[in-house]
């Protein structure tokens, strides 16, 4: 890399504030400079770059189409060097930093919860978790490792099994008190919710049922969990949702569980780190602990049927 192309990143920062704000003044005031330092940042960024970035038309400034395409291109640059910065400053006096990539339910509705108990076990460690929803390079992205969900295959990478999701059927109980739900051939003839990238799941359970009909791919289809969960609670329908998601929804009533057959897929959830790196001691002390907590939800028999 030649740093003869880099400028330097005062002037970066002073444009890319001016081309957010539209204003030199306004971006004086963010950075704590004067209105005239801003414009002559610019100005010497303009002449290292030989191309003019902004119009000035009177009292404002439009930024020209080179400056349009040069804010597109280093605006990611800037975001990543601050939460580059923002991560390394998290090291400051501790090497027992976490950075893991996480699935976003997962994260919220399994991990979250149970961490304050790793943090009991092992006070000193601190984490940084980000959402990550495909395999990635290690080798590029900063982590230690992550969650993931599907075949035991990522490039580069160990996959260690955590469980598979025990997908069961539920709705709200006012939905089944008033269909009279008490049967699996009784889902037939109801609103049956649909997750869009499983759209097999209702056939599956129908059969799992030992339930004959052409009719399982009908009904209304969702994009995430968390949409068609608050749909079932609302008494829009039943649902095929997998049971740690909604653990705090079964407790509270909003949702009730209809039938003792669950739904196991081949798919699992796995904790995946870097095949290539010695792992530092935090992070064989979370893959043990991650571990240990999946083998106690295998263990946990514990099943809310209807009441």
């Amino acid at each position: 890399m030649k740093r003869g192309f880099i400028p330097p990143i005062d002037c970066l920062i002073a444009f890319e504030s001016a081309a957010r704000h539209g204003s030199f003044t306004r971006a004086a005031e963010e950075l704590f400079l004067t209105q005239g330092a801003v414009s002559k940042q610019v100005r010497l960024l303009e002449g290292r770059l030989g191309v003019e970035l902004f119009k000035r038309i009177r009292q404002r400034i439009v930024l020209t189409d080179a400056g349009r395409i040069y804010l597109h291109d280093i605006r990611g640059t800037l975001e990543k060097m601050t939460s580059a910065t923002r991560q390394v400053m998290s090291f400051a006096g501790s090497e027992d930093v976490l950075n893991v990539a996480v699935l976003p339910t997962f994260g919220t509705r399994w991990l979250a919860r149970r961490l304050p108990h790793f943090h009991e076990r092992y006070p000193e460690a601190s984490f940084n978790l980000s959402v990550r929803l495909r395999p990635f390079d290690f080798s590029v992205e900063p982590f230690d490792g992550a969650i993931h969900y599907g075949e035991p295959v990522w490039a580069g990478a160990i996959a260690e099994p955590l469980f598979q999701e025990e997908v069961i059927p539920v709705a709200s109980r006012a939905f089944r008190d008033r269909h009279s739900l008490r049967t699996p051939e009784d889902l037939i003839d109801v609103m049956r919710l649909h997750q869009s990238t499983r759209p097999d799941a209702w056939q599956k359970w129908f059969s799992l049922a030992g339930v004959e009909t052409d009719g399982a791919f009908q009904g209304p289809r969702f994009d995430q969990f968390t949409m068609i969960s608050q749909a079932a609670a609302s008494g829009l329908g039943v649902a095929l949702v997998p049971k740690f998601f909604i653990e705090e929804e079964l407790a509270a009533g909003t949702l009730v569980r209809l039938f003792n057959i669950s739904l196991k897929l081949s798919s699992a959830y796995h904790f995946v780190y870097p095949e290539n790196r010695t792992l530092r001691p935090v992070v064989k002390s979370f893959k043990a602990w991650l571990q240990e907590e999946a083998h106690e939800q295998q263990l946990d028999r514990e099943t809310l049927l209807p009441q």
